[in-house]
């Protein structure tokens, strides 16, 4: 069952769980496959975007040839409409909500929040948009047990793998990679055209992931709000940070870079080098305790307190030259050389691209 809920997580992101699997399967076929209704389970496993290490998700009822080489696991309720409750047998069961709505629900239990239309739209982004200011984060996506969807369309540094990872058959038989997405096909069609097709409509567009969301939201708008924002992958980065640590039990965590800085001299340093992208870890804090996320391996390293004037520089200025401006070089080197064989490099960029703005 593990699998499968980690194959149902991946299809519902866009993106794979960090030290859990390949995006593809090596047979070349599609790695989970969601179809909205059963009619279309004998087109489907009759193509080549099934093979042996497919999943296919298929309402409950539907019948799989005894031939396919594919997992066949039925669920019941939708992985698609907002509002349902989607289940797999009696041991999980996954709320599916708007965004617009997930502000005043209750979390009960695992819960996908889906961005169903412009307004939805427009209300993460000024949610990102407030936790870049002041350090405020919408506290439903902070919970351990929610996940936003389609996170390639929304700024993620993924950009997931398109048909490969992940397909949608609504009940029409129109395939996408997402309930919102565009129509890449229809059931039965080979993942090569599939493929060729969101190729085709990515290459189009002014930002990564131009599908998942195409009949969500109008690319224009989505285009132009990534274009303003290019720390949003920054900003799902530090949400994934701030759900592993309330896993913890950890709560009143501050992240750098977002409403603040841990050593107030930073936020001085024009063009810091960790304000986009996830290719240096993020620093977090609360009063008593510190921590480094790394986000493309969502490893979590506690870090002694008085550490921060050291790691926090090197991440922001993005070498040991231009972190030596605010702390002691030696310590510097050691820091940045003890992450580095850990495995969370702090500084990722040359020197001259983060400099002090006094």
């Amino acid at each position: 069952m593990s699998e499968i809920k980690e194959r149902l997580m991946s299809w519902a992101t866009g993106r794979t769980v960090p030290g859990t699997a390949t995006a593809a399967p090596a047979d070349g076929s599609c790695r989970t496959v969601v179809l909205e209704s059963a009619e279309h389970l004998e087109q489907v496993l009759a193509s080549d975007v099934v093979g042996p290490g497919t999943t296919v998700l298929a309402p409950e009822g539907a019948t799989a040839d005894d031939g396919t080489t594919a997992t066949v696991v039925a669920y019941g309720g939708s992985a698609a409409e907002s509002g349902v409750e989607f289940s797999l047998g009696t041991d999980f069961y996954l709320q599916v909500q708007s965004y617009g709505i997930s502000g005043y629900m209750s979390v009960i239990g695992p819960t996908l929040v889906r961005i169903a239309d412009p307004a939805d739209f427009e209300a993460y982004v000024a949610d990102a948009e407030l936790a870049r200011q002041d350090g405020t984060f919408p506290d439903f996506l902070t919970s351990p047990v929610i996940q936003l969807a389609d996170l390639p369309a929304l700024g993620a540094a993924h950009a997931g793998s398109g048909p490969a990872l992940r397909l949608y058959v609504a009940a029409t038989g129109a395939v996408s990679t997402s309930p919102g997405g565009l129509a890449l096909g229809t059931a039965g069609d080979d993942l090569a055209a599939l493929a060729a097709q969101w190729q085709q409509l990515n290459d189009d567009a002014g930002h990564p992931c131009a599908v998942s969301l195409g009949t969500a939201v109008p690319e224009e708008i989505r285009t132009a709000a990534l274009a303003q924002r290019p720390w949003l992958g920054r900003y799902l980065a530090a949400l994934d940070a701030l759900r592993n640590l309330a896993g913890r039990q950890v709560t009143g965590v501050r992240v750098s870079g977002f409403g603040g800085r841990s050593v107030p001299a930073l936020a001085d340093v024009t063009d810091p080098a960790d304000a986009t992208g996830t290719d240096v870890p993020l620093l977090l804090w609360t009063d008593e305790a510190a921590y480094v996320y790394a986000p493309e391996t969502d490893r979590m390293l506690g870090l002694r307190r008085e550490a921060v004037a050291l790691v926090e520089p090197l991440l922001v200025c993005g070498s040991v030259e231009a972190a030596a401006a605010y702390a002691d070089r030696e310590k510097l080197e050691q820091v940045e050389r003890a992450f580095a064989d850990a495995g969370a490099p702090l500084t990722a960029r040359t020197p001259e691209l983060a400099t002090a703005g006094r």
